[in-house]
């Protein structure tokens, strides 16, 4: 591995806490014109790495999803990678209206730092056998067409390994059924997913595995 990446296996719960608050504090500050204070980065997360953002909003008492976006190729430094796609999960989803600054005390914030992608080989008819829910996610893709699905997402639909599939194929736009098509390629990678468990509470890291 290149010296200047991240890999979600050297991260400490401490890293993930550090980059789940600054994922909050990332959209907090938006809403007075200010940006967190990256001096105090740890030199870790400034090597480059992939991550998504998950913002949740508490209704009553059940959670449901206000944003979700990030970078799958470590392009930029981790710290930065957050940064941004916290704010773009908060205000730049386009499933969702921008967060409004009356929703802040109910959100909820969580980061999943992902590992490279690798292929996922063998005949369309192998892959279900080939996925490890709660290990894997998943990205589907053929032409202009992609949809990616993180790995908590099956672990909390309660999905098996078709389902998993139907859904990534339906995320990229395509038919429920392309995972059977061998011109879809399909490719895999897993994640530290760490997050708050009440708004601005105690971070912790996710168990995704069966």
């Amino acid at each position: 591995m290149p010296q200047d990446l991240v890999e979600p296996e050297e991260l400490t719960l401490e890293d993930g806490e550090f980059l789940v608050k600054l994922a909050r504090e990332s959209v907090e500050k938006y809403f007075v014109n200010e940006a967190p204070d990256f001096s105090r980065v740890p030199e870790k997360l400034r090597k480059k790495g992939a991550a998504f953002v998950t913002i949740e909003k508490i209704i009553g008492d059940k959670k449901q999803l206000r944003g979700c976006i990030g970078y799958v190729e470590p392009i930029k430094p981790l710290y930065k990678t957050v940064y941004e796609v916290a704010l773009a999960a908060a205000f730049e989803d386009p499933r969702f209206p921008p967060v409004r600054a009356s929703e802040l005390p109910f959100l909820v914030y969580e980061v999943s730092v992902l590992s490279s992608i690798k292929k996922l080989m063998g005949r369309p008819e192998e892959r279900p056998r080939l996925i490890k829910i709660g290990k894997m996610g998943l990205i589907a893709k053929k032409g202009f067409f992609s949809g990616l699905l993180l790995p908590q997402v099956p672990v909390e639909e309660g999905w098996d390994e078709e389902t998993f599939l139907a859904y990534t194929c339906l995320k990229a736009g395509l038919s429920s059924d392309c995972w059977l098509d061998e011109s879809v390629e399909f490719y895999y990678f897993t994640a530290r997913v760490f997050s708050e468990e009440y708004p601005n509470g105690r971070v912790v890291e996710k168990e995704l595995g069966k």
